[in-house]
C-alpha cells in the first residue's frame, strides 16, 4: 500500500476484509454441505434399491444409519434429517442415463 492511513481505516480494512472472507467461506461450506447431502442421498436410495429386504429398508436403514453416523462423526444426522437428505436425492438427483 503506497497511500497512509490512520489507525481507524486499518480497523475498517481488517473489518472489511474478515467480513468479505468470512461470507465466502460460509458460501464455500453452503456449496459443500449441498453436495454432501445429494451424494448421501444418492447413497442412501442406492443401498435401499440394491439387494435389501424390501420390507426392512425404509425407518430400519435410516434409524441404523443414524445411529452409526452419531457416532462415528458426530450430531447433526437424526432420522429425520436423513429422511430430508433422502428426499432432496430424488427430488433433485434425476440424472438422466444416456
Amino acid at each position: 500500500m503506497s497511500q497512509e492511513f490512520d489507525f481507524e481505516q486499518l480497523v475498517q480494512l481488517c473489518r472489511q476484509t474478515h467480513e468479505e472472507t468470512r461470507q465466502s467461506a460460509a458460501r464455500a461450506v453452503d456449496h459443500s454441505l449441498v453436495v454432501r447431502n445429494w451424494l448421501f442421498g444418492w447413497y442412501i436410495v442406492e443401498y435401499e434399491q440394491n439387494g435389501v429386504d424390501r420390507a426392512e429398508y425404509g425407518a430400519r436403514t435410516l434409524e441404523n444409519l443414524s445411529a452409526a453416523l452419531k457416532s462415528k462423526i458426530g450430531r447433526g444426522f437424526s432420522i429425520r434429517s436423513l429422511e430430508q437428505i433422502r428426499r432432496f436425492y430424488l427430488q433433485f438427483g434425476g440424472i438422466e442415463k444416456t
